[in-house]
């Protein structure tokens, strides 16, 4: 069976890497890479195909097929197809790839969305594995997909950075397939071998304490202000001084202004730490390890679960409660991250313990998807039901409990009562309905006995 990997990220090219490292995929024929670029302006950024230090792993495979340059100028995540043209397009892609659809295997990153989803269109005879995109693989399906697509679905392949927690994507029907950490953190090293741009970082540090500060730049998804965003950083900054390293070594995320940085050394300064910024090419979590960072400090990001389970790093996070509460819509696909980052970060939180971690997720991803994850309503009521009121506050908010009927409702007034929709329209439109439908029934009756 000839299995194609369609993925787009770094991280996702090293979980299918780990994964064929550890036999975890089974014992096939041709395996062949499909990689695209998913940025929205793919010319600013560095795919997974011209990245030199993703070389040696890209040499697992057999061979490549660039679909970016199959598809160009059309982006990737606007390749949607119509329904009547499944058929041609199948039987191009198979003679192109030069490919048997009747035995073939489909591993795909991020399945909601297209190419990702178009590819498993494309081949409906394919079985279907989704390849794990860090955090997000823990929320449910962002998006109900055809019971032709969900039932072929058979394994959800993840970097096991959550131990002992079961990711939601994919199921109930397919499989979780955890990577062992030792499996994955070996992958991340060797991508980092093919960087070089420590050395003067590393010779300034000189085995001294070190805490990593890391950027995630939230005011470009509009969830915090500019201003919120600094101070949120200079939390950082102090939280970092508060371990009392001799250096803070920040990696601002490649969007950020430089004046921040500014602001951040001057911070430091105050503590009277040494601050060293990192700009490279080096990830999060292969940068801590190098750097032998005591702790990393962060807002939500994904690296903080990674560098702690693989690792063994001291993690903290600040602002992710800040980050909960304004996340909108509810089924924002940030909120399975920055939930699991707050439940493993914040002190004193009860949701460490795998088993209690998972009834969070689990809880959170129903009220998220409802009607995809409807499978895990018994699990969100069980964590309702004893759930104090402030942390309930903190993951779900009023209006889901509200619309789900979930416990820790808060109580509707009349007027919520009344406005509240029922089948799909609100109860004062379905009472105005009900009225012009009496007024004409009883036009018809008196035309009737009118004899008109």
């Amino acid at each position: 069976m000839t299995q194609l990997f369609a993925v787009h990220s770094a991280y996702g090219l090293a979980t299918a890497a780990a994964a064929l490292d550890g036999g975890l995929l089974g014992d096939h024929g041709e395996r062949i890479l499909v990689p695209f670029v998913s940025s929205r302006v793919p010319e600013t950024s560095v795919g997974i195909l011209a990245d030199p230090a993703l070389a040696s792993l890209r040499d697992r495979f057999d061979r490549i097929e660039d679909l970016d340059a199959l598809l160009g100028p059309l982006h990737p995540s606007s390749w949607k197809p119509e329904a009547a043209d499944l058929p041609l397009l199948r039987r191009l892609l198979t003679r192109a790839w030069r490919l048997d659809p009747d035995d073939l295997e489909v591993l795909v990153q991020s399945p909601q969305v297209a190419p990702a989803r178009t590819l498993m269109l494309l081949f409906p005879h394919a079985r279907l594995s989704v390849i794990g995109d860090g955090l997000m693989t823990y929320a449910p399906m962002r998006v109900r997909m055809p019971h032709t697509v969900t039932a072929r679905i058979s394994r959800v392949v993840h970097a096991d950075v959550v131990p002992g927690v079961t990711p939601l994507a994919g199921s109930p029907v397919a499989r979780p397939v955890a990577i062992p950490p030792d499996l994955f953190r070996a992958v991340l090293a060797e991508t980092a071998e093919a960087v070089d741009d420590t050395v003067e970082l590393e010779n300034a540090l000189d085995g001294e304490p070190t805490v990593l500060v890391l950027g995630q730049y939230l005011s470009a998804l509009g969830l915090v202000s500019e201003g919120e965003e600094a101070a949120l950083q200079m939390q950082m900054i102090d939280r970092a001084a508060g371990r009392r390293p001799q250096h803070i070594v920040f990696k601002p995320h490649p969007s950020a202004p430089p004046r921040l940085s500014d602001a951040l050394r001057e911070r430091a300064a105050t503590h009277g730490i040494d601050f060293r910024e990192y700009r490279g090419a080096l990830a999060a979590e292969t940068l801590a390890e190098r750097i032998d960072a005591t702790a990393v400090i962060a807002g939500f990001s994904t690296a903080l679960p990674t560098v702690r389970a693989l690792f063994g790093r001291e993690i903290e996070a600040v602002g992710a409660d800040t980050v909960l509460s304004r996340l909108v819509p509810y089924e924002n696909s940030n909120r399975v991250p920055a939930t699991i980052v707050d439940a493993l970060t914040r002190p004193g939180s009860p949701y460490r313990d795998p088993e209690r971690m998972q009834l969070l997720i689990d809880a959170v991803g129903y009220a998220m998807q409802p009607v995809v994850a409807a499978h895990l309503r018994d699990r969100a009521e069980q964590l309702l039901s004893g759930m104090s009121p402030s942390d309930r506050d903190r993951y779900f908010t009023p209006e889901r409990l509200i619309e789900l009927r979930l416990p820790g409702a808060p109580r509707q007034s009349v007027v919520h009562r009344t406005l509240r929709p029922v089948g799909g329209i609100g109860r004062v439109e379905q009472a105005r309905l009900t009225v012009i439908a009496a007024r004409r029934r009883l036009m018809r009756a008196w035309r009737v006995l009118r004899g008109r």
